[in-house]
């Protein structure tokens, strides 16, 4: 919500300075996810070839999920600006990838701010794309509010739901394989031109240390 507000209110035209968030997020998320997620789901657990296979589940979950969001989880929003609906497709593959990203929060220190940072330049640059189109504004407004909601059922449903709870390391493994999809995507997809950005690589930096510190 604070992405969609931001963008409703403040309209901000520096696309730039969104792939730079988006860049933090991106690295900030990897570091979680290799600081703490990785050793949690391989410590006590007698089974590490099944969980390495649940991890590659998850990166094939997240290609599948891509073909039909077309890369909105990590900044790449197409959509016609004549478009009058919502795009039922891209709300279904980022609700499910959403609602995933909740399972693990409780058990894993960072993970939540992770996920937030993640969040916000997603939610700004797909508020900025569906506010261009011809849907409704408060109809926007109700698909981001229940794309916000997804992740903390995600939370609630690992807390509080037995069948849940008895596959918690096997779910969190196929979240990890989300994770290195999206973050490795969004850091390492090529720059304009191939240019090594100064700029970008202190920012990751930057990053990767705060994830370390939390």
């Amino acid at each position: 919500m604070i992405g969609f507000l931001s963008v409703y209110w403040f309209k901000p035209a520096n696309q730039k300075n969104l792939k730079l968030l988006l860049s933090f997020s991106g690295a900030f998320l990897l570091a979680i996810t290799i600081f703490n997620l990785l050793p949690e789901v391989f410590e006590h657990h007698g089974y590490h070839d099944q969980i390495g296979l649940w991890i590659m589940l998850g990166i094939l979950l997240q290609s599948v999920l891509e073909y039909f969001s077309k890369g909105a989880e990590h900044g790449h929003v197409h959509l016609q600006k004549e478009r009058t609906t919502l795009p039922k497709l891209l709300f279904i593959s980022l609700g499910i990838h959403a609602l995933l990203e909740g399972f693990p929060i409780h058990h894993t220190d960072g993970l939540l701010m992770g996920i937030i940072v993640h969040k916000i330049p997603v939610a700004m640059i797909l508020s900025t794309y569906l506010l261009q189109t011809q849907v409704k504004k408060w109809q926007v407004a109700v698909f981001l509010l229940l794309f916000a909601f997804l992740t903390p059922l995600g939370s609630f449903l690992a807390s509080h739901v037995s069948s849940v709870i008895a596959y918690y390391k096997e779910i969190t493994a196929l979240v990890i394989g989300i994770f290195l999809h999206v973050s490795t995507t969004i850091l390492f997809e090529s720059n304009e031109g191939h240019k090594f950005n100064v700029t970008k690589f202190i920012i990751v930096l930057a990053a990767i240390g705060t994830a370390y510190v939390l």
